[in-house]
């Protein structure tokens, strides 16, 4: 999805959020500049040969994720696999690494260090909030990155945005985006609970159940045009 089609769905959430869009950008000013310097800035071309016409598997941090991992490790052992933020420790658990880690650094944040340092290439987002984590963590980051915004990317000339809002669904329009052939999810769970990999002990429970709600939603507008299909 490019920022066109995009835009007015980013107003929605901005809206039913209450979100400042000048925090975005201003997030986003701070993820360019830091990756302007990055000897590690991943190109474009490099994640599309990884996804494109491949089976994808995207790994979210539902309540289910660590039981369905369990359960259908060999069946996607040989697809590329990318983790939405906290579902990355919960792969680490079973000694499975992700090729491609999808976070706005809400998670472990040492475990997607780790895994950096060891291939997995990492799709770092910018939003209104994670701009003090983004200064800390992002030159701790070894390999490669390739940064994301919710905002109009055009001024930032090392952001994307590839659609989507939460760390979940925006794995999902990087897989659509970079025409996966299909697309498997594991851990994506919308009944309202809130599984431990999504690290949320000391976050707005009421808050973070809407997101899932939005994720749930563009996640069944992406359905509608490409082959998803729930573990």
């Amino acid at each position: 999805m490019y920022y066109k089609k995009w835009k007015p769905i980013y107003k929605k959430i901005i809206k039913d959020f209450n979100f400042n869009i000048e925090d975005d950008e201003k997030t986003a000013r701070i993820l360019n500049k830091y990756l302007e310097k990055n000897k590690k800035l991943c190109a474009i071309k490099k994640i599309k040969n990884m996804i494109n016409n491949q089976e994808i598997v995207i790994f979210g941090a539902g309540p289910s994720l660590k039981k369905s991992i369990y359960k259908y490790q060999k069946s996607f052992k040989d697809k590329i696999k990318i983790a939405a933020d906290g579902a990355t420790t919960a792969l680490l658990e079973y000694n499975i690494s992700p090729d491609i880690i999808v976070t706005d650094l809400d998670g472990k944040i040492s475990d997607q260090i780790m895994l950096s340092s060891m291939g997995a290439l990492t799709v770092l987002h910018a939003h209104g909030n994670n701009i003090i984590k983004i200064k800390k963590y992002i030159e701790k980051f070894d390999g490669d990155l390739l940064g994301t915004t919710q905002i109009n990317p055009s001024p930032y000339y090392n952001l994307h945005n590839f659609g989507g809002f939460t760390d979940g669904d925006r794995a999902v329009f990087l897989a659509d985006h970079f025409h996966a052939k299909k697309i498997y999810l594991i851990g994506f769970d919308f009944n309202g609970e809130i599984g431990k990999y999504s690290f949320a002990e000391n976050k707005d429970k009421k808050l973070k159940r809407k997101k899932l709600k939005w994720c749930k939603y563009l996640i069944d507008e992406l359905s509608k045009q490409n082959v998803i299909q729930y573990f």
